[in-house]
């Protein structure tokens, strides 16, 4: 098992390096590439979040990643210093009134393409996890 945590500003290229260093970390535990593709997605979705959405952009602000695997599930956790938000308030991305509007889209992707998806109670942190088991939702 591997872990690691990175403190970065809130800049998109330091983003790309710590997204980076876990895809090649997932890669060598030999996570399959459907696994390898999805965390992918769903770590930029939630690293855009934290720098774009939660420290709006600004490089004083940091962000933390803590990042653990092994070969059963790996579990990132990202955490920015924004104020937060309240997940069950997001609009419903698929809602007819909300098609055209991105808010909520990035988390109920997040949710697609992970394991399990939760927040803590400030709405500052997420913790996204997938099980190395199961690729799809109905895999037997």
């Amino acid at each position: 098992s591997y872990a690691k945590t990175w403190t970065i500003p809130s800049t998109n290229a330091a983003a790309a390096q710590v997204q980076q260093e876990i895809v090649e970390a997932i890669e060598q535990h030999g996570y399959k590439r459907e696994a390898v593709f999805a965390v992918r997605l769903a770590l930029d979705e939630a690293l855009v979040n934290a720098v774009k959405h939660g420290n709006e952009n600004d490089p004083d602000k940091t962000v933390t990643v803590e990042f653990a695997i092994d070969e059963d599930r790996l579990v990132i956790e990202i955490e920015d210093q924004g104020p937060g938000f309240v997940p069950g308030e997001l609009p419903d991305p698929t809602a007819e009134e909300n098609l055209s509007r991105p808010n909520g889209r990035g988390v109920m992707l997040m949710r697609a393409y992970m394991t399990d998806v939760d927040f803590n109670e400030r709405g500052n942190r997420v913790i996204l996890t997938k099980r190395s088991d199961c690729l799809r939702p109905h895999a037997d």
